[in-house]
């Protein structure tokens, strides 16, 4: 592998080197490099694009990575990863896709996620896009992401696009069965004409199950984002959206949170904000020193927990 390939993967997964454990890492459509272990089996779908992941129950303290890079411009495709965990796992599964593009084609990537996950057990998702090249073609990535949670289990998905990528739309749908919790956070920031579209369903369908879903945002310049998303409760359950935005340039944020309640002790709230950075912020910061335009950055980067630039 070369020394892009490990730049765009420490992007998207954190990833200095090839890691321990068991991963599977795609590279323009094949496969540049795989290692199973004993409780996670990864194989090579037959009928379409993709792999299955295979996690033992009682696997405990494992990480999976599975990024997918792609350095070819004029490049797209749509890969299809299936994720099945047992019971009483507690595993990390560290994915997300990375493009570089330098020619003037639309170079892209789409995604399906379906995870189907035990009884009792814990799976923390992190799923990171970036897009870089100094080329006129565009990065594209839509992602669509299908969780069914078991019996007493926890997924916290942690998403985040910080710049490079021009078009998203990410699709999210996770059903969370009785005493089980489903946590997702998503972070974006968006510049130029980039735009990005995120609709998520959380369906509370068994008995004291709990979901959230915080947003934080940030839209810059010309772009625009579009976030529609929605709980319902069908059963005695608890369920909370927050979105927060930040507006700066004459980029545009939509937000349209939603909750629907099917039982009579469905307990569901939502709540969003949307505005432009308060002035007593960059006063406070730029008397210490700052430029205006470092204080924003410094707002920026606490707001949304990453390295902005």
């Amino acid at each position: 592998m070369e020394k892009l390939d490990f730049d765009l993967l420490k992007e998207i997964a954190l990833m200095d080197s090839i890691p321990t454990g068991a991963y599977n890492i795609r590279k323009n459509g094949g496969s540049a490099g795989r290692f199973s272990t004993e409780s996670i089996r990864i194989e090579t779908k037959t009928d379409k694009p993709g792999i299955d992941i295979n996690i033992k129950s009682g696997t405990k303290g494992e990480t999976v990575h599975i990024p997918v890079i792609i350095t070819d411009t004029g490049y797209t495709e749509t890969v299809y990863n299936d994720f099945f965990i047992g019971d009483d796992c507690d595993v990390t599964i560290m994915a997300g896709c990375g493009i570089h593009n330098c020619g003037d084609s639309e170079s892209r990537h789409d995604g399906v996620h379906t995870f189907y996950i035990g009884k009792n057990s814990i799976v923390r998702y992190s799923e990171r896009h970036y897009g870089d090249g100094d080329g006129s073609g565009e990065r594209i990535m839509n992602p669509e992401t299908i969780v069914y949670v078991g019996e007493g289990s926890t997924i916290q998905m942690d998403t985040t696009q910080i710049r490079g990528i021009d078009s998203t739309a990410r699709k999210t749908k996770i059903v969370v069965g009785k005493d089980g919790s489903a946590i997702i956070n998503e972070k974006l920031l968006t510049h130029g004409k980039q735009y990005a579209e995120s609709d998520m369903d959380l369906v509370l369908e068994g008995e004291n199950a709990n979901g959230r879903i915080i947003s934080r945002s940030v839209g810059q310049d010309d772009s625009k984002q579009v976030f529609r998303p929605c709980v319902t409760g069908k059963a005695q359950c608890f369920g909370h959206i927050r979105c927060d935005s930040i507006l700066m340039g004459k980029a545009t944020i939509s937000s349209i949170p939603a909750v629907a309640a099917e039982h009579p002790e469905a307990n569901l709230i939502h709540e969003a904000a949307i505005g432009r950075i308060a002035g007593d912020q960059l006063i406070k910061l730029m008397t210490l020193g700052l430029t205006e335009e470092e204080a924003e950055e410094k707002i920026l980067e606490g707001f949304l927990g990453e390295e902005s630039n």
